[in-house]
């Protein structure tokens, strides 16, 4: 039974990060209410050993039916990597105490910031282009891939923001363009986790088609629906995020 629920919790992450990112909002609780007597570094191992295949999945999907910036994500998909490296040796030398108290602010400012401004991210108008938009891409990947490595939680949500914000792509885009750089960095904190034996492997297979199948539907609505729907869901799952952060930070 706890097999049959942690693997459709995985499915419903994946759907969730393949449009939005956000997922492990949905998997890693299911993760340690099913588990609670595993090391949670073994448990978010074992997130990412699943999550790492729906995004990959999910930036195929996307670049099958809608063209990529991949000179300017090769780039950012390098310094995501290096950067969650960082982060994850960051996080040996210090506490994420501080991170995990401002957090909740920081997804508050970003979910008053996108209500606020409705026509935000509905058209697809970049800012850069050539070298430019390869060192913007390359400055997000390095910026989100330490706090992948070295924090985590709404990586994916926080990184189509920042494409939104900062290179000017639309939602649906940015979502396509973070699938890249949210598997290096989930690559690198997979590794890492992997090498240091944080990972249920027993969990791997049935978890990670799961989570590729909740990543095909999830890229398959978010195509068919486009930016705004994007958009509103971009918006639900960074409210639930700074609920359950907000409490985290409480507690």
């Amino acid at each position: 039974m706890d097999t049959v629920f942690i693997t459709l919790a995985s499915a419903l992450a994946g759907f969730i990060d393949a449009s939005v990112g956000g997922g492990g909002l949905v998997l890693v609780p299911a993760l340690f209410a099913t588990y609670p007597n595993v090391a949670p570094a073994t448990l978010l191992g074992t997130n990412k050993s699943s999550s790492v295949w729906g995004t990959l999945f999910a930036a195929w999907r996307f670049q099958q039916q809608m063209p990529l910036q991949w000179r300017a994500l090769r780039i950012g998909a390098i310094c995501a990597l290096l950067g969650a490296c960082a982060g994850a040796y960051t996080l040996t030398l210090l506490s994420p105490q501080l991170m995990r108290q401002a957090l909740p602010l920081l997804l508050l400012a970003v979910l008053i910031y996108t209500l606020k401004n409705k026509q935000w991210g509905q058209v697809h108008q970049p800012r850069f282009s050539g070298r430019a938009q390869m060192w913007a891409m390359g400055g997000c990947g390095a910026v989100m891939g330490f706090y992948d490595g070295f924090f985590g939680p709404g990586t994916g949500s926080l990184l189509v923001f920042l494409l939104v914000r900062i290179l000017g792509f639309d939602f649906l885009q940015a979502s396509a363009h973070s699938k890249v750089l949210n598997f290096a960095s989930n690559m690198a904190a997979l590794l890492w986790l992997g090498w240091q034996g944080h990972v249920l492997w027993a969990m791997f297979l049935p978890m990670a088609l799961a989570n590729i199948a909740g990543s095909w539907l999830g890229t398959r609505v978010a195509m068919r629906q486009g930016a705004a729907y994007v958009r509103w869901l971009f918006i639900l799952v960074v409210s639930a995020l700074l609920l359950k952060t907000a409490r985290d930070a409480l507690l």
